[in-house]
């Protein structure tokens, strides 16, 4: 079974190629295009993986990922947040509400499936890894 990710943007052009891109690395892909819309999916039916975009209508990453966390069954449930904010106090904000990981927008499409793969592979299996 594929893992599945949901995709949390508003820029069309970014959902795209992130459908494309993780559809091609295997995986099962949702979308999301505003803040309400990502929270509702996920109690719906929690995905493997949140690619959450910081600024987005409705409510923004942060809030979404603050209101993930503060729900015992979403915990465990990895969050990279993806931004065009680049600055280290919008990281350590992301960081400090929960988020997994945190990736700046340009970004290389292979780091991006490399990150969310190591999020999505048992720990023990990680481990091995070269």
């Amino acid at each position: 079974m594929k893992p599945t990710i949901l995709v949390a943007d508003d820029e069309p052009s970014i959902v795209l190629s992130l459908q494309v891109l993780l559809q091609k690395a295997g995986f099962d892909v949702r979308i999301a295009r505003d803040g309400e819309e990502a929270l509702q999916s996920v109690e719906a039916s929690p995905p493997d993986l949140v690619l959450l975009d910081a600024m987005m209508p409705k409510r923004d990453g942060f809030d979404v990922c603050q209101s993930l966390r503060a729900n015992p069954a979403f915990q465990a449930l990895p969050i990279i947040m993806l931004t065009a904010k680049s600055r280290d106090v919008e990281r350590q904000k992301g960081m400090a509400l929960g988020a997994t990981d945190y990736i700046t927008k340009p970004f290389s499409t292979r780091d991006l499936v490399m990150i969310v793969r190591k999020y999505l592979t048992p720990q023990d299996a990680r481990e091995t890894l070269p």
